[in-house]
């Protein structure tokens, strides 16, 4: 088990792949890290040597801002779009999408479950 950035990457799965595992990191920047690094993207994350992982944790902490700290910088942007009350702030504040897709009838994942407003059923004209 290689530790990366303090994650647990998988080791039965390819270098490039397990690195997509990491906060911050997607499969284009994996394969320019491992092209850093020397590293052949295929081989599995078993097969490497410590000099190997050494290298791959070097290039990642000198280029890159991953995992806590990254996810601290985005928390913070979006708190400040909340205290300045831009647009997609308020947006925020109200759990509803914030990049401009329809919430007519759509957004079901961000507004949550439906709730039905009204009655249940019609009322039944009784005689008089």
């Amino acid at each position: 088990m290689a530790r990366i950035s303090g994650v647990t990457i998988p080791a039965e799965k390819q270098v490039w792949v397990s690195l997509t595992y990491v906060f911050g990191i997607g499969p284009h920047t994996a394969k320019d890290i491992l092209k850093k690094a020397n590293v052949e993207p295929t081989t599995r994350v078993k097969n490497l040597n410590d000099q190997e992982i050494s290298r791959i944790q070097e290039v990642i902490s000198s280029d890159l801002v991953v995992e806590g700290e990254l996810q601290r910088i985005v928390s913070g942007n979006i708190k400040r779009l909340k205290d300045i009350n831009a647009y997609r702030g308020m947006r925020h504040k109200a759990n509803l999408p914030s990049r401009g897709q329809r919430t007519k009838t759509n957004a079901r994942t961000r507004r949550g479950k439906k709730t039905t407003v009204g009655g249940t059923a019609k009322k039944v004209a009784s005689k008089t």
